[in-house]
């Protein structure tokens, strides 16, 4: 008798954006109020087939917040992350930008995003921290780029 192994289930890869949007020295990060094991989060997205990930963050940062206000200031970098962690067979391939916030916005409020219609509405809980000592623990490598933010911010600066 031959024995078959399975073969191995191939790893999904997908394409992220992930937006760190700032307002003079805060970062703005959500809660998942009917998700609470989802940690704390930036803005952050799928950049869908052929489109550019500049514009990709920026889309996924509106959907997402509901801010009108933002401006797209530098791309940090990227990196990529496996969601094994997580349950699912994926590498993330994240791209992370630097956006603010060009006017002022509410110290917190909540936004129902629907990823342009594609799914029910999950409510965010959004809220500003003061950038980089009160950041909290970012889930899931969500603050993989925080450091390359703060060295944009003192050249900036």
């Amino acid at each position: 008798m031959v024995s078959v192994m399975p073969i191995e289930q191939a790893v999904r890869q997908t394409r992220k954006v992930m937006a760190y949007v700032t307002h003079e020295k805060r970062l703005l990060v959500f809660a998942h109020p009917d998700f609470p094991e989802a940690g704390i989060q930036v803005p952050a997205g799928t950049v869908e087939p052929g489109e550019d990930p500049d514009r990709a963050v920026m889309r996924e940062a509106f959907e997402e917040t509901g801010l009108t206000c933002l401006e797209l200031v530098r791309f940090l970098g990227e990196r990529n992350y496996e969601m094994s962690d997580f349950g699912r067979n994926e590498i993330q391939h994240r791209r992370f930008y630097h956006l603010t916030c060009t006017e002022r916005p509410q110290e917190r409020w909540q936004h129902a995003e629907t990823s342009g219609g594609k799914h029910e509405a999950i409510m965010f809980d959004f809220f500003w921290t003061v950038f980089p000592d009160d950041v909290p623990d970012l889930i899931a490598g969500h603050g993989d780029m925080l450091p390359e933010l703060v060295s944009s911010l003192e050249i900036m600066a």
